[in-house]
Order: structure tokens, then C-alpha cells, then sequence
């Protein structure tokens, strides 16, 4: 599973997979203003779509906290 620690390809899955649909404005930055406004009226959909849109962004953090633990202890 080399891929999912290429920083190139998570770029990527952030962009695209992370984002989309791109209008009119980001699905999983929509989301993200629902929740913050107490996420009144979401359903099992709406938590699952976050998870889906949001993991590559999960995916990204992990890379570079793993990176920043080797550059530290090497």
C-alpha cells in the first residue's frame, strides 16, 4: 500500500474526490457549515457524505504527522 503515503496522490484525492461537486461551493465544506450550525436535520446520508468526502483530508493529516515523528526522532 505504497500509494496511500504518496503525498502527489493524496493531493489529488483532496482536490478532486475531497471537493467534489465544486459549485456551487465545495460538498464537504457544505457540510462542514451544517455541523458547525448544529447540524439540525441530518440524517445517515449526510454523516456517511462526510466521511466519504472528508477521508482523504484524514488520509493527508496522517501522512504529514507521520512525517513530522520521523523527522523529529531521525
Amino acid at each position: 500500500m505504497k500509494w496511500i503515503d504518496d503525498f502527489r496522490i493524496l493531493l489529488l484525492l483532496c482536490l478532486t474526490l475531497g471537493l467534489a461537486p465544486f459549485f456551487p461551493e465545495p460538498h464537504l465544506w457544505g457540510k462542514i457549515k451544517w455541523v458547525a450550525g448544529g447540524g439540525v436535520g441530518m440524517k445517515f446520508m449526510d454523516w456517511f457524505d462526510i466521511l466519504l468526502h472528508g477521508f482523504p483530508f484524514l488520509l493527508l493529516l496522517r501522512r504529514i504527522a507521520l512525517a513530522l515523528v520521523k523527522k523529529k526522532s531521525g
